[in-house]
């Protein structure tokens, strides 16, 4: 069984801003430790797969920063988006330039963003997903288990019986019942409370053969182009058919794509200290705080704080009498909100898109 990993990073990270840039994303940072995300991601996946059965999607910008941080991958395995059109062509791009050399091998999908405390059991659960994604040559996705009724994330419903029709079952792996969309608070306490609901955590176990022939199914437009791409591949003008390519088709999940109307998947339990770190307050949940509960980076004075984290590593920081804040203070931008309204700070970026103050992005 021949195993590759696809690490999707090609996202701006614009819930970072203002750390996270358009050519300095969020997979490119030292988040919660000594080395950047993506550098965390390809140390997690050691021991599952060569550094030459990698390859890394990501943007014309972010491809020269990450080819020198990531010197273990061949150069010609970072593959760079002519520009996002959302996962299922990031990942049929993947499935062609596989399919070339080993149509039935296995593709485990990440993202480079994201945060596993309990290394040992992700190596586990993707081992298990990916021998049984081989043997039943059925669609494999890793649901979290969910901590919190959260509304940010989609989740996954799985059929937690056992019976003759999953014979996995005994290996931890689950039939799925349907996906559903990102609840509100009511719908997700409710999600929680049933106990046979999972996070989505986008990451994703399967065989080349098996996802190109759902594409020809349930996505038949982008299967041509990617078959007609592949014919393609060795040309010198391989890089403007690409972008060419881009242009034509329209951008979609891989979820809406496929999973939601494939009837072939199964689901597995990720109970490994997953975060997404989707927003400035994922970051404070996961840092060491102080006895009033803050989370500091840089010099500070806090008077009457609580509940706070700042990020200011070059420049001096006092507060007095706040509360419950998120302060990112960068060499050009300063970030100020309230930590349950984090998920708002993308509307920041909005608005330096639509003022064209590209210098900000």
């Amino acid at each position: 069984m021949k195993n590759f990993f696809i690490i999707m990073a090609g996202g701006i990270g614009s819930r970072f801003w203002p750390r996270s840039r358009e050519k300095n994303p969020k997979q490119l940072l030292k988040i919660n430790s000594q080395n950047t995300m993506i550098q965390n991601t390809l140390q997690r996946i050691e021991g599952l797969v060569d550094p030459k059965d990698t390859l890394i999607i990501t943007t014309k910008t972010q491809k020269p920063n990450l080819i020198h941080q990531v010197p273990q991958i061949p150069e010609e395995n970072i593959i760079a988006e002519p520009f996002g059109k959302n996962t299922a062509p990031c990942i049929g791009l993947a499935a062609i330039l596989i399919e070339r050399f080993y149509p039935d091998a296995v593709m485990s999908i990440i993202c480079a963003d994201h945060i596993i405390a309990n290394e040992e059991e992700f190596k586990r659960i993707m081992k298990v997903g990916a021998e049984v994604a081989y043997e039943s040559k059925s669609l494999i996705t890793i649901g979290i288990v969910p901590r919190r009724p959260e509304t940010g994330y989609g989740y996954i419903q799985f059929d937690d019986e056992k019976k003759e029709s999953n014979p996995y079952y005994d290996r931890g792996i689950f039939t799925v019942k349907t996906f559903a969309e990102k609840p509100n608070l009511e719908t997700a306490e409710r999600f929680l409370k049933s106990g046979d609901f999972l996070w989505n955590s986008g990451m994703f176990i399967w065989r080349v053969d098996t996802i190109l022939e759902q594409y020809k199914m349930f996505l038949p437009d982008l299967y041509e182009e990617l078959v007609n791409l592949k014919e393609k591949v060795l040309n010198p003008d391989f890089d403007n058919e690409l972008e060419q390519m881009y242009r034509r088709i329209k951008g979609i999940s891989i979820d809406y794509g496929i999973m939601e109307k494939a009837k072939n998947v199964y689901v597995t339990k990720g109970d490994f200290g997953w975060s997404d770190l989707g927003s400035w307050d994922e970051v404070y949940n996961i840092s060491q705080k102080d006895q009033n509960q803050n989370a500091t980076v840089g010099k500070t004075y806090l008077f009457n704080t609580t509940n706070t984290y700042i990020y200011s590593p070059n420049k001096f920081v006092a507060t007095i009498d706040v509360d419950n804040l998120i302060i990112i203070n960068t060499d050009d931008a300063l970030l100020v909100c309230k930590r349950e309204k984090s998920q708002n700070v993308k509307e920041v970026v909005d608005y330096l898109k639509r003022k064209q103050m590209n210098d900000l992005l």
